[in-house]
This record gives C-alpha cells, structure tokens and sequence, in this order.
C-alpha cells in the first residue's frame, strides 16, 4: 500500500529509508539524505530532493550508484539475484520469458556495453517494449562515454521515479503514467456500440504478436477500464483488433457470408510512454475510420 507524504514527513529517519531506500538501487543513502531536507509539501519536491541528493555526491559514488545496477536479462537477472523492484520491472518487459535465442543476443549486448563502457546498460524498462529496448541498446552502444554517462543516469532518474511516484500518494504526484483507451461508435446506427469484443496486441519484429489485454465495449461503446493504465505506455507498436462482425451479426442485420468487414485491425505507433492514446472506431458494416482522440 502507497504510504502518504504527510506520514513520511513526520517518520523517525529510519522509517523514511526503509520506506523510500529502495527507491535508487542498492542506494538507500539517497533516501537519508533525503530525509535530512524534509518537510516536502509535494511529491515533486520529494523527487526533486532525492535527484539533488544525487547529483551532490562526489563523481565515484554516482558511478557506483549506476554501477549497482542489474544487467538487462542477465545471469543475475534470470537467477533472481536481483532487487525486488528490478526482478518485477524485468518480467513485466517480458524479459523473464525470451527464448535462448534472445537470451544469447541480451548476452552479447551486455559483454559490448560493459566492455565499451565499464557500465552495465541501465534503460527504464517500463517505459519500452521489447523491440524499442533492442533498438534503444544497439543504438547507445554507439554512444561516446560522457553521452552515455548523462544517458544512464536520466535512465536512472526515469526509474526512481516511477517507484517513488507507486510508493508515495500526496500532492504534486509525478507524470510517470499513460494509457491507452478505445471508444466503437456505430454510424450505421448513429450511436455507441456496445458489446463489442476487442484485443490489443504488441507487435513486436519477427515474433508473434503478443496479447496485452482483452475487453468488451459497454454501453457507451467505450470500455471499462483502459486497456493500458495506471503505468508508462511501453513504446513500440500496437494493433487493436475489433470483433465488428461479430457486433452486427448478434445485431440482427443481413450480412453477406463473409462479411466485408469482420475482424478490423487498428495499428498505430506509441512514443510517449506517459502520454494518452485514444483509439477510437467509428464503424459501419462496409467502412471504418479512425484518429488519435482524447
């Protein structure tokens, strides 16, 4: 359960850093410090004084703090010898499930970062799937050290901050979710299509599309909860596929066998993670359109 600020800020020291010493990985000396520069009137700020305690401390204990960090997929990772929080953020990725395959391509990437950069390479992983987190590990091998020192690090903030902002509840929470949502309007009928069964898949480079949610439109042809919510979107492709002869057969109408509309596939791109992606379909049993809403 979420602990609220107000708490945190009238903790002994030593219950703020057992609540928020995980926040930074194996690091909890950044929550002490912290701690020393209470009250905070909103999460922001409490974000904000963990950054600063960061980017006070003298360079080798910031390389450490990056140092500390597990490798994506790597043994570590796959044996569970790592934090909590980075076991759960690695298998919501996907990343407890690849093939030997893909396990050997994570291999070879992490020996050239580390060998290029003494580093292991640090993404926030909740906000990618899997083939933007490929593309985005090839891409930074490319790096030069000092881009990819600033690189790391932001990734690192990135990550604190989605575990500080699910931990503490209070004012000024941070901008660390998106979502994606879907509303099926029914023209022929000029009203909300309910009832109407749909999938979103990730669409991922030479693998099969991978399942992300199931949902049935309700009476206001929207669904119940959004099909991605309350996290980063992860980028990457999307396709949500709609059950539309389906709906109008259970409707009644005279439908050609097959029909010319059945299953319509919607595809479209994701590319911020914390942004809100409205996909709606406006449908007839011969036509369909679409437009990024709100």
């Amino acid at each position: 359960m979420p602990i609220s600020l107000a708490e945190l800020n009238d903790a002994a020291p030593a219950a703020f850093v057992a609540a928020l010493g995980g926040v930074f990985e194996h690091a909890p000396w950044v929550a002490e410090a912290a701690a020393r520069t209470r009250p905070f009137a909103t999460v922001q700020a409490l974000e904000a004084a963990m950054r600063a305690a960061v980017e006070a401390v003298p360079d080798a204990q910031r390389l450490a703090l990056l140092a500390g960090h597990p490798e994506l997929a790597g043994r570590a990772a796959r044996a569970g010898a790592i934090a909590p929080d980075s076991i759960a953020e690695q298998a919501a990725a996907g990343l407890d499930r690849l093939s030997e395959a893909e396990y050997a391509r994570f291999a070879a990437l992490n020996a050239a970062y580390r060998e290029k950069f003494g580093l292991p390479f640090i993404l926030c992983v909740k906000r990618h799937g899997r083939a933007s987190l490929l593309k985005q590990f090839e891409a930074r091998l490319g790096s030069t050290p000092e881009q990819e020192r600033r690189t790391a690090e932001a990734e690192v903030f990135r990550i604190a901050a989605i575990r500080l902002n699910a931990l503490v509840e209070g004012e000024g929470p941070l901008k660390t979710t998106g979502r994606i949502s879907t509303h099926v309007l029914d023209t022929c009928r000029g009203r909300p299509a309910e009832g109407v069964a749909l999938e979103l898949y990730e669409i991922v480079p030479g693998a099969e599309p991978a399942l992300v949610a199931r949902a049935l439109t309700n009476a206001d042809g929207r669904t119940d909860a959004p099909l991605i919510g309350g996290r980063p979107v992860p980028i990457g492709t999307y396709e949500l596929r709609f059950a539309l002869g389906d709906h109008y057969r259970r409707l009644g109408l005279d439908l050609p066998d097959p029909p010319f509309l059945d299953v319509v596939p919607l595809r479209f791109g994701v590319a911020e993670p914390e942004g809100h992606y409205h996909v709606p379909l406006v449908a007839t049993p011969w036509s369909f359109q679409t437009y990024r809403g709100s």
